[in-house]
């Protein structure tokens, strides 16, 4: 694979994943296993307020081309192949959702030492067309995100962000929803070991001029137990725990309290994640 600037999506990432990857208020149960042919089955049921959910999904992987299919509760068949790397830097994607005939997207990106591109191209009569881009290296990246509606001639989406590495400290700055809101996002790495780090993130919307400020940290006890937790400007603190009891087996639980409100109960989600 080439090394690159990464995709836009990329901008900002660390900081959105200490800040908000796996923390969840729900209940949720993921068995994962594999057939003897080498298919991937993964099987989840999830406990959302009184609604139950649950899906199966198959991934199955030969050489350079991965198919994934998963079936949800509501009976939607969702499908996606890939093709990683048919020629260097450049993978392909196809997707689609039964049974929903407008779903069908193909999608290219393609990385460079100095560049990642990301496109995506509707499969209907007037699609909508995604183009995403950066340029740049390990210390600075400068990227935008754009969609266009081919069928009213407007486009619907523009972004456009920038990011700054040094050392261990990555700074984000991004123009979202159309220049309507502002986030600020900054990472740092404190202690590798330990796998120590802090975030912190700050929106701002020009439209309702309101504002938002998530800080968090990580910090893993031992090399089997990591410990998350954040706070917000509007009083809301978050912890999250998960430990691996085995290779194959880990259990999480996460806690949210309301300090505004601190007379009603907090909130706990609990997830066990196990591959036999």
């Amino acid at each position: 694979m080439v090394k690159g600037p990464g995709f836009y999506s990329d901008i900002g990432k660390k900081a959105r994943d200490l800040l908000y990857k796996d923390y969840q208020n729900d209940r949720k149960f993921t068995l994962t296993t594999y057939t003897t042919s080498g298919v991937e089955i993964t099987s989840t049921g999830l406990k959302k307020g009184n609604v139950y959910l649950a899906d199966v999904a198959t991934k199955l992987k030969n050489k350079n081309i991965t198919t994934d299919v998963k079936v949800d509760s509501n009976s939607n068949l969702f499908t996606t192949v890939t093709v990683d790397e048919p020629s260097p830097g450049l993978k392909t994607i196809f997707s689609f959702i039964f049974p929903d005939q407008k779903s069908g997207k193909v999608e290219l990106q393609y990385q460079h030492e100095h560049a990642g591109i990301s496109t995506s191209l509707g499969l209907t009569a007037k699609p909508i067309v995604n183009f995403s881009g950066v340029v740049g290296n390990n210390l600075v990246t400068l990227g935008t995100d754009v969609s266009f509606d081919t069928a009213s001639g407007n486009l619907t989406k523009y972004n456009a962000g920038l990011s700054l590495t040094h050392s261990d400290l990555i700074a984000s700055l991004s123009l979202n929803d159309k220049g309507d809101t502002l986030i600020a996002s900054y990472h740092q790495n404190v202690n590798i070991l330990t796998n120590t780090a802090v975030a912190a993130e700050f929106s701002h919307s020009f439209s309702s001029h309101e504002n938002r400020l998530t800080i968090g940290t990580q910090h893993a006890l031992d090399p089997l137990t990591l410990i998350k937790a954040r706070v917000n400007n509007h009083g809301k603190a978050t912890a999250h725990i998960q430990h691996d009891l085995s290779i194959r087996t880990r259990f999480s639980i996460t806690a949210e309290v309301d300090t505004g409100a601190i007379d009603k109960s907090a909130k706990v989600g609990l997830a066990l994640a196990l591959k036999p």
